[in-house]
């Protein structure tokens, strides 16, 4: 089997694919300066669920956008699978051209996303990712990555009102309040959040339509994208395991 991991600043995502199929997906917190083996007791422990042992790890392809998880996650392919990880970065093989200034500069993770993205669905693209930032990035007709957009994420934008506002909680934002108007403070947070950011991101897809002169078709993947997807009016699917589908292309573009 193929291991897939994505390491975000805030959470990191496994799956694993026999073949070209998906058979199991994990999330779990992004600990910055967890050892191999701690990485390993966390993936051991998650796969025990499941009946899978280490063994039947053939391979190991990783996005990571951070940097002090790098060398842990490399040793841990070579400690406990006994490979060495393909690490998405500059000279890796995508099969997109990058049309962007510095290409060192993009993360990892939205070069994969519109890799899966464009292999799938074969025509322009918008690609929103809610994460720890929200990003939206246009990748052409011919398959071109064109740049994008980086705003700051909901989970960001809700922990800056709780520090810098000092008689602001912190909300955890799990729903939706019913309505826009609210009456009690964590309601009315979480309707400027989420009402806020489904705004945001219709408004600047808006935009990036009016300045490439076509109409992409647009794709919600991420943490949040379940949640703020339905009060958007421009997103046309969410794709939740996109960046685990493309690891796996790039993977197999690369051996």
């Amino acid at each position: 089997m193929l291991l897939v991991m994505d390491i975000g600043n805030t959470h990191t995502v496994v799956g694993l694919y026999q073949g070209d199929v998906l058979r199991d997906v994990w999330r779990f917190r992004t600990i910055q300066g967890v050892t191999p083996d701690e990485l390993a007791i966390y993936l051991n422990n998650l796969f025990r669920f499941k009946g899978i042992s280490f063994e039947e790890i053939e391979d190991m392809v990783v996005s990571c956008v951070v940097p002090p998880m790098v060398n842990s996650v490399l040793n841990l392919g070579q400690r406990y699978f006994g490979c060495k990880p393909l690490l998405v970065g500059p000279g890796t093989r995508t099969g997109m051209p990058i049309h962007y200034d510095n290409p060192h500069e993009i993360g990892a993770d939205r070069i994969v996303n519109a890799v899966a993205g464009y292999e799938k669905y074969r025509c322009a693209l918008i690609i929103v990712d809610f994460g720890t930032a929200t990003t939206l990035d246009y990748i052409s007709e011919r398959g071109e990555y064109k740049g994008g957009i980086i705003a700051p994420g909901m989970l960001i934008s809700a922990e800056a009102l709780f520090v810098h506002a000092s008689k602001l909680p912190r909300v955890e934002i799990f729903s939706k309040p019913k309505h826009v108007i609210n009456k009690d403070t964590v309601s009315c947070m979480n309707a400027g959040l989420i009402y806020g950011f489904a705004s945001m991101v219709d408004g600047l897809i808006e935009r990036i339509k009016r300045e490439v002169l076509e109409s992409p078709l647009v794709l919600a993947t991420g943490g949040l994208a379940s949640l703020i997807v339905p009060e958007t009016k421009h997103i046309d699917r969410i794709e939740e395991n996109l960046i685990l589908e493309g690891l796996r292309i790039i993977y197999y573009r690369n051996v």
